[in-house]
């Protein structure tokens, strides 16, 4: 044979199967440009001179890595049904003299045009809108956009090398495929239906036990730093049972609607519900994959959603007031200097002070299980978890300058806060010493405090800074290295605008350093418009993961669904034809093919639906953990995004609908 004739056949054969080619290509391109402008994000220097503390590089370097994990098994996936298409055709090749060695290197040469279009396209639309990308990044996180054309060379090679590797080991798998069949295999491959399955009943039980155990979990779990450990036994958990209850659940449940005479004898459920009796092996791994990618869609989306439109309540909620100066140490002549320091700069500056707090607390862990003792942990048990409280103690001096009003306290006396439920007793222990609470307050210095949620905080007015100091003591004892220090605190608001409390902070910062260096005195500090950057770079790479992901499994949801309506209808082609040639008329095979989608294809949504509506404690108490407590706005944003998907969801269903009936119809 001529040199040229495989090229060409490989070429020929991708042009005469482009209904099932072109998806295919366009999703390869997409997926190696989207590979390509993730790499170049992660490593553009622009990133770390924008942005605080790499936090952006960080988040994108980890959704490239999703990236590149979520191309192997979708590719690989998607190619099956190609390869399943191809069958026929190859062993018509094998039957007409071609041997498999031929038809290797006609796949071969296909499989380099597919490679070459999917590399080279995603390569040269990865760098076209790398710019775009990296514009909305520095959008989202409110940043200056640098000048210039930025081409990454070690992305573009790591897309090389990765999609290189992903197209040779999907090339060998197709080769492995055709190899092992035999040349009748080959010609009924793409034809060949299966045995009507039976409903395996265990295997639905033991589906519907993952799915109610991670839901279990998902709704019962109380502490957010347990919810992080358990988030991901949960995802495993669902996705085992979607998979488990879409195999064995869907038989079963279309062995239901065969026993039902009434639904069953129907001219177009009789035929929908056989058909799809006899393919649902295939049919319910193809609707889980999709259900599982809907969830991570929605999941995903909502909660970086949330997460960007209420970064202001965030910041505000991290940091109540403008600047903080915060000093280790339990001497009030050094808190005064340091308050002198700060009230004199602003002084000078022409800075008037709107509000001001000064206070001295130590904060440190303990157990509390109910009763009046509090205990504390000899090891690090995750059970404990749940009854672990944040002690916040104070002296009455600096409660009294707080509520305005003079307040004193004998030894062993104490004043009660709780930000939880309410502290009923009238006396508690802590470190083998008995306290006496002369009163129960809802009015505290709750600025330092955490959120009741991620961990529950009693506050304690003590009578003097001799009990703070013996406290540390004691407390030095049970926690070792690990244990708090006495912090005083000096927080201010003020008059002026965004860059005059930066300059401000600067030189409050300069003058502290110069007394801490003379003084032996370490302290910390923040400036919420400094931090304003931190977080909006974070929030706001969660967020642009959070959508370019979610576009990603969204296309891939669509690529699943049209090639599942597609190979579906060549499937169904040939029994149609034959029911028409007895009688069917085009309306029943419309009504009947309405009943065959509909019967299953809003499955996976509707289970999705379920996956988000349980998901949403466990995700609420791991943005908690992000400083998110606007329950309000995360049940909008969830609702929203599923309204939206559920729209993209009809839409796709109305395309591949058309289109499987127009194979039918041929």
């Amino acid at each position: 044979m001529s040199g040229s004739f495989y090229p060409k056949l490989a070429a020929t054969n991708i042009r005469k199967n482009a209904r099932n080619y072109v998806p295919y290509i366009l999703t390869c391109i997409f997926t190696v440009a989207m590979y390509y402008i993730m790499k170049s994000l992660s490593m553009n220097k622009g990133i770390d001179n924008v942005f605080g503390g790499g936090t952006v590089s960080y988040t994108l370097a980890f959704g490239n890595k999703v990236i590149a994990v979520f191309a192997f098994i979708f590719l690989f996936y998607t190619n099956s049904f190609l390869t399943k298409k191809r069958k026929k055709e190859f062993g018509l090749f094998n039957i007409l003299g071609m041997e498999k060695k031929h038809i290797a290197k006609v796949m071969a040469y296909e499989s380099i045009y597919v490679a070459l279009l999917g590399i080279g396209g995603g390569l040269v639309f990865g760098i076209l809108f790398d710019k775009l990308m990296f514009v909305a990044v520095a959008r989202l996180v409110k940043s200056e956009i640098p000048l210039g054309f930025y081409v990454s060379e070690k992305a573009i090679v790591s897309s090389l090398v990765l999609f290189g590797i992903l197209f040779f080991l999907i090339f060998l798998n197709s080769l492995r495929l055709i190899h092992l069949a035999k040349p009748i295999e080959l010609l009924k491959g793409g034809s060949v239906g299966e045995k009507e399955p039976k409903a395996k009943w265990l295997i639905a039980l033991f589906g519907l036990a993952c799915l109610i155990t991670a839901y279990y979990i998902a709704v019962t779990v109380k502490n957010p730093l347990a919810a992080l450990s358990l988030f991901f036994l949960a995802v495993i958990l669902v996705i085992v049972g979607t998979y488990s209850l879409f195999t064995a659940g869907s038989i079963a449940f279309l062995k239901i609607l065969k026993k039902n005479k009434r639904y069953y004898y129907k001219t177009n459920h009789f035929i929908s519900v056989s058909g799809m009796m006899y393919r649902m092996k295939q049919n319910a791994v193809g609707l889980a994959n999709i259900c599982i990618l809907s969830t991570m869609v929605l999941v995903m989306v909502s909660s970086t959603s949330s997460l960007m439109i209420g970064v202001k309540d965030i910041i505000n909620d991290r940091y109540p007031y403008q600047l903080e100066f915060n000093t280790y140490t339990n001497d009030i002549e050094t808190r005064r200097d340091i308050t002198d320091i700060v009230n004199e700069t602003a002084s000078e500056e022409g800075v008037g002070i709107t509000k001001q707090s000064v206070y001295t607390d130590i904060q440190f862990s303990a157990l509390y299980r109910g009763g009046s003792e509090f205990e504390f942990p000899k090891d690090n048990d995750m059970d404990m978890l749940d009854y672990v409280y944040n002690l916040n103690f104070i002296t009455a001096e600096d409660y009294s300058n707080y509520i305005g009003k003079d307040v004193t306290l004998n030894d062993g006396e104490v004043i009660f806060f709780s930000n939880t439920e309410p502290f009923e007793q009238d006396n508690f222990k802590l470190f083998g010493k008995d306290y006496t609470v002369k009163e129960h307050t809802d009015n505290y210095i709750t600025d330092d405090l955490m959120d009741k949620e991620l961990v529950p905080t009693f506050g304690i007015v003590v009578k003097d800074m001799d009990v703070i100091n013996e406290l540390r003591t004691e407390q030095e004892k049970v926690f070792g290295i690990n244990s708090s220090m006495v912090l005083s605190h000096c927080k201010i608001d003020t008059d002026i605008g965004a860059e005059e409390q930066k300059s401000l902070y600067k030189k409050v910062w300069n003058k502290l350093t110069e007394y801490g260096e003379k003084n032996d005195v370490n302290f910390t500090t923040e400036c919420r418009e400094l931090r304003r950057e931190d977080v909006y770079g974070l929030y706001g790479g969660l967020f642009f993961l959070g959508i370019f992901l979610g576009l990603l499994f969204t296309i891939a949801t669509v690529l699943i669904i049209y090639y599942k309506q597609i190979s579906e209808g060549y499937d169904d082609k040939n029994r149609f034809e034959i029911m028409q040639k007895v009688g069917m008329s085009e309306h029943e095979v419309k009504s009947s093919i309405r009943s065959q989608v509909l019967t299953v294809f809003f499955m996976p949504l509707i289970m999705a639906g379920v996956h988000l509506a349980f998901a949403f404690p466990i995700v609420k108490k791991i943005l908690i953990m992000l400083q998110l407590n606007n329950v309000k706005l995360f049940i909008a944003c969830n609702i929203g995004v599923f309204l939206i998907f559920a729209v993209i969801y009809i839409v796709i269903y109305l395309i591949t609908a058309r289109a499987y009936y127009k194979i039918i119809k041929r």
